[in-house]
């Protein structure tokens, strides 16, 4: 359990690496490029997905980035995708938040549909949580 802890200490350190990234793109996409904050929404977090996937990857699960999980990664992040735009129209449409403040609460509602499903895609079933990927076991020669 220790070791589990730990992931997800290291997995809440890379969301908020990744929310500061997302908002990065966000921020400009929305005020600078004037473009619909869906859009805006849409494109900022097509862009940190691919920093999100490396740094889950090495930092969160110390676990070898492959194309394999690269591909799958994406779709660990369609519920996260979803849960975050059900959460971002609500909030700005029904709640009548600022658009601006809305994506940040939205990312904190999915954070822990993201965390089961990444970690379900990048760890291994033989690699225990927490532990460095395994590399196969050398036979000793007598």
């Amino acid at each position: 359990m220790p070791s589990q802890l730990g992931q997800v200490i290291r997995f809440g350190f890379v969301g908020g690496v990744n929310t500061c990234t997302f908002y990065a793109f966000y921020w400009p996409l929305l005020h600078l490029a004037h473009l619909p904050y869906f859009v805006a929404y849409t494109i900022a977090f097509l862009l940190s997905m691919v920093g999100s996937f490396f740094l889950n990857t090495y930092f969160t699960y110390r676990t070898k980035p492959t194309w394999k999980k690269f591909l799958l990664f994406p779709l660990t992040n369609v519920t996260n995708f979803v849960v975050q735009s059900a959460g971002l129209f609500a909030l700005v449409h029904w709640v009548g938040m600022n658009k601006t403040i809305a994506p940040l609460v939205a990312a904190v509602v999915a954070i822990p549909f993201t965390y089961v499903l990444s970690r379900k895609i990048l760890v291994s079933g033989h690699q225990e949580a927490g532990e460095p990927e395994a590399v196969a076991p050398k036979i000793p020669v007598k």
